[in-house]
């Protein structure tokens, strides 16, 4: 079966941020992402747990894109306005997709 190239974006991001970085993503032509919540995990400031937070409005979430590759640029832009200010990670990683008229 015939694969085709594509760019897998995950972006990591706090909950309240969310909308603005739909917003951005979209903007950029962006038309597919998928919302997950981050359970947990470590980082600079320590570990911490989604059930130790205390506001719904806290916690973070991760965003996960699938695009084709000469999107990726205006995709980085985008989101760069976004995480900038806030906390957040962005990762990208070569993907291979079936249908590549669908990204």
């Amino acid at each position: 079966m015939k694969t085709h190239d594509a760019k897998r974006v995950e972006i990591t991001i706090e909950k309240v941020m969310l909308r603005r970085l739909t917003e951005a993503l979209a903007s950029a032509d962006v038309t597919g992402w998928s919302v997950l919540p981050v359970l947990g995990g470590s980082g600079r400031s320590g570990t911490w747990n989604r059930d130790d937070q205390i506001s719904r409005g806290t916690g973070l979430v991760q965003v996960v894109c699938l695009i084709r590759p000469d999107k990726l640029d205006a995709l980085l832009d985008a989101a760069f306005e976004v995480v900038d200010r806030h906390i957040g990670v962005v990762s990208v990683t070569d993907a291979q997709v079936l249908r590549a008229e669908r990204f």
